[in-house]
């Protein structure tokens, strides 16, 4: 009587793909959780500025106040991530990041902040994430393995975007209802769950590394690995350029564009929902598409990131900055699911943090800059053709960075490659990566 019963269970597929593992989960579910905050977070970080009377200047310099110690910290954070436990650095850097949103809120919903208050506690965001963002690249790029890996990034993207989503258009709505003091409470409560979540994680799979060296030698041997591959520095310096001008359209003029031509928070949250709608389906796609060039296919989907600096400038109605904002998610979507595949094929283990600090460093170095010149370039130039240049830059710096042999010819490993990069080789070629050119 048993053996009947007992054989539908052998047939049984697993609830979850094998390279979802614990860790993995766990990531995924901390991550959704955080964005579910974070997304309603900075725009309504935005609104609480212009609320007390601020101007576009005022939310350039909040937004600044966020980016620059990401800028500052983020070398010595990737240094503590390779050195320490990951997840203990994730728990820590959420616990910063609740206390400080929880003082926004309480000052935001009690009355009106001052603008060095909320620039003091975006600050102390920031740092967070300063040291939390190293430590989580690491972590789930440790988490995965084999030819799977691009799927479980996509997969993995697709889960925390998906919950930008429902937090931005959450967050714009409960702004236009309520005010943006409990959508700062409520990021408070998300970075607590997230961080209970994360406390979870096993690191046991991680050798500990020897004692020695210290934070200036941890420092040196990141450069080294991130200096020595032309197409990682290439492609960051290329974002150094993308993410300042972006960041600046999105996070000054985009919010000021929405109050004076588009109705307020709400079309504003639905554009960035969009974006959100649009990285879905670019990791539904990813997850499908596996081209062997990956990082020049990534490249050329960095073009499409002009064209919602270009649909503010005009400005287009709400539906058109919807469907600007859809395609960007899309095409961004494709790139950073490349771009993680390639970290991780070619990035030893024990290097992942400090490498990824240094990308996110050069990423972000200009942010401070050209967010607290947004203001100042209105005002010389006009909000158009401030606009217009940020369009114009990002396809500038992605033409000049597709001239790198390395960013064109980078290919995918499959097990063949893999089992070619196995035979020994001489030592003077042992220092470059396998399978890096086709």
């Amino acid at each position: 009587m048993s053996t009947p019963a007992a054989a539908p269970r052998k047939g049984l597929r697993p609830r979850r793909p094998e390279w979802a593992g614990r860790n993995y989960t766990l990531l995924t579910a901390a991550a959704i959780v955080t964005n579910l905050g974070t997304h309603g977070a900075l725009i309504a970080a935005a609104f609480a500025v212009l609320e007390t009377g601020g101007d576009g200047g005022d939310v350039g310099l909040v937004a600044a106040a966020r980016t620059l110690p990401l800028v500052l910290f983020l070398l010595i954070g990737g240094a503590v991530a390779d050195r320490f436990p990951r997840h203990r650095v994730m728990v820590a850097a959420n616990a910063l990041n609740c206390a400080s949103q929880a003082v926004f809120a309480v000052l935001v919903l009690a009355g009106e902040p001052r603008l060095w208050q909320m620039m003091l506690l975006t600050a102390l965001c920031g740092t967070g994430q300063a040291f939390f963002n190293p430590a989580a690249e690491g972590m789930l790029m440790s988490s995965v393995s084999g030819e799977q890996a691009s799927r479980a990034f996509a997969m993995f993207r697709m889960a925390m975007n998906g919950a930008g989503i429902g937090g931005a258009a959450l967050g714009g709505a409960m702004i236009a209802a309520f005010g943006p003091g409990w959508v700062l409470a409520i990021d408070a409560a998300a970075f607590a769950a997230a961080g209970a979540l994360r406390a979870f994680l096993d690191v046991g799979h991680i050798r500990e590394r020897p004692p020695g060296g210290g934070l200036l030698a941890d420092l040196r041997e990141g450069w080294q690995e991130f200096a020595g591959r032309p197409w990682l520095w290439a492609i960051v310096a290329q974002f150094s350029v993308v993410v300042a001008v972006v960041g600046a359209a999105e996070s000054v003029y985009g919010p000021l564009v929405a109050r004076e031509e588009l109705g307020g928070a709400r079309p504003w949250g639905l554009a960035l929902a969009a974006f959100g709608v649009g990285t879905v389906g670019g990791a539904l796609l990813a997850m499908r598409w596996k081209p062997r060039r990956m990082l020049l296919v990534g490249t050329l989907c960095v073009f499409p990131l002009a064209l919602p600096s270009a649909a503010l400038a005009v400005p287009l109605p709400v539906g058109g900055l919807i469907a600007a904002m859809f395609v960007c998610g899309v095409s961004l979507e494709i790139f950073g699911v490349a771009w993680m595949t390639a970290l991780h094929q070619e990035i030893p283990e024990d290097k992942l943090s400090r490498v990824s600090a240094y990308d996110w460093f050069g990423s972000t170095a200009m942010l401070p800059l050209s967010t607290a010149l947004a203001g100042p370039a209105e005002s010389a130039f006009g909000r158009s053709p401030a606009l217009w240049g940020c369009a114009a830059l990002v396809v500038l710096v992605t033409a000049l960075v597709l001239v790198v042999p390395d960013v064109r010819n980078l290919t995918r490993r499959t097990k063949e490659v893999a089992a070619q990069a196995a035979v020994p080789v001489p030592s003077s070629d042992a220092e470059g990566p396998a399978g890096r050119l086709g």
